[in-house]
Formats: structure tokens, C-alpha cells, sequence
């Protein structure tokens, strides 16, 4: 299995892309989170909308989803394609359409569309996991943005891949107790870090990620990190800050 970060960058990022993964398996390719900038990314590294099999959505903030509609049309205008998965939660699916997609794709010249008519969706309940290539996808749910006090639906993945468990925040604020069984478990983690100077509440932030044990620290790399100069990571514990286009083989 192949693990590549086509963009490693926060929302607003200058230079590195969204924090996007692209999973391959037997030839086949699974998209964790399709940002704004995905058909840059991917097309920096060989690949166009007709690679991806399938995707995963983590929430629907624009740099999470926010390709979706360019992956959508693209596909479903080129006869080469087929339809892709598309698999999240089923609340996140639900607004994802009411709330953003039905906006610019439900109106076409024969019928008035839904979310089917450019993907497969798997609507994802509170069994909270899925298959793909043989591997078991559990989500986490994260603690990332509240809306009037209510959490807003954004889960990480745990899996396992080829006996190695892997632990993917996705956007996630500081949330030690709600993470601590996947920290212990992983030999490796992937976490959301926030950098930039004011703290924004709503991600992780290298000033708390810093103070984690040094044995939880030694398996993480950080990601999802603001434009600018960066702390140096390893001096710290980390195994460092991942780069856009990083590949990891497993």
C-alpha cells in the first residue's frame, strides 16, 4: 500500500496544497478528502480525475471537499469513467449535498440531479467503518468546529495496513483523552498541527502537540501546518513535518 500527502497545507495555505491523502491498493485509488486544490495537486504528481476510484470525505469544509464538484462533473462528462465511491458519514453526506454540491451540480438540461447521479455514495451510520482493498477503515470522531455549541461531524480513520495501525487525525483540535486508545495503539500517527502565531482553537496547535509524551511523539508526523517557517520538529521528538508529495509505503 501506497500513502501519498498531494497537498500537506492548512485551508489557507500558499505553497503546499490541502492536506489531501491518496491512498493505492492493486491498482486502485482511494482519495482521502478532495480539497479545493486537488486537481492541482494530483496533476503535480501524474494523476487527473479519472484515477480515483474512490473517496473518502472527513467533513465538509472547503478544503476537505471542495474538489468535489470539479471530480463530479469531470467524471461524469468523460464516457471513459465511471461513477466513484464517495463514503463519509451519512450527516456529512447529507449536508454535503444539501448544503454545498446541490448548488452548482443539481440543475442539468434532462433530469434535476442528486448526489447518485455523479457518485455511489456509502452512507456511513454507527457502525462508523468501511472496507476498501481489504482494508478496514474504523472513523474517529475528531473535535474540530461546534456550531452553537453543537460538534459538527469530522471523523479521522484508524486502519491497518499491513500490520501496520495507522492513526489520520484529519482536522482535529487538542483532544488527548478522546485519542489516547488510538495513540497507544498506532505505530504510527498522522496529526493535524496548526503553527501559525495566534492559536485559531479549532486545530491542534504545535504548542500543545509539543508537551504529548515522548513515547507518542517518536511515531508522529505532523501535517495540515500554516505557510511560513516551521519549529523544528524533530529536535522535538517528532519524526518531522511531512512533506507535499511524501509517499509512504507500507
Amino acid at each position: 500500500m501506497k500513502m501519498t500527502f498531494i497537498g500537506s497545507g492548512a485551508a489557507f495555505t500558499s505553497n503546499n496544497y490541502h492536506s489531501n491523502i491518496l491512498i493505492e491498493s492493486n491498482d486502485k485509488k482511494l482519495l482521502i478528502d478532495c480539497g479545493s486544490d486537488a486537481r492541482f495537486a494530483l496533476r503535480d504528481l501524474g494523476y487527473s480525475y479519472k484515477d480515483i476510484d474512490s473517496i473518502y470525505i472527513s467533513h465538509i469544509h472547503a478544503d476537505h471537499s471542495g474538489g468535489l464538484e470539479w471530480l463530479g462533473f469531470s467524471r461524469k462528462f468523460d464516457t471513459s469513467c465511471t461513477k466513484p465511491y464517495l463514503i463519509a458519514h451519512k450527516n456529512i453526506l447529507n449536508n454535503l449535498w444539501e448544503h454545498s454540491l446541490s448548488a452548482g451540480m443539481q440543475t442539468l438540461d434532462t433530469e434535476s440531479a442528486t448526489l447518485e447521479t455523479y457518485f455511489i455514495p456509502q452512507y456511513l451510520d454507527h457502525t462508523r467503518d468501511f472496507q476498501w482493498e481489504n482494508i478496514n477503515f474504523e472513523l474517529v470522531k475528531t473535535v474540530h468546529v461546534k456550531n452553537n455549541h453543537h460538534l459538527v461531524d469530522s471523523y479521522g480513520l484508524f486502519f491497518n495496513a499491513n500490520d501496520k495501525k495507522i492513526f489520520l487525525t484529519t482536522d482535529t483540535r487538542m483532544a488527548f483523552d478522546r485519542f489516547l486508545p488510538c495513540y497507544e495503539q498506532s505505530n504510527l500517527i498522522f496529526h493535524d498541527c496548526e503553527t501559525q502565531n495566534t492559536p485559531s482553537a479549532v486545530h491542534a496547535h504545535y504548542n500543545e502537540l509539543i508537551k504529548l509524551p515522548l513515547n507518542i511523539k517518536n511515531k508522529m508526523w505532523l501535517y495540515h501546518y500554516n505557510s511560513g517557517m516551521l519549529p523544528n520538529a524533530q529536535d522535538d521528538g517528532f519524526l518531522g513535518f511531512v512533506q507535499k508529495g511524501q509517499a509512504f509505503l507500507f
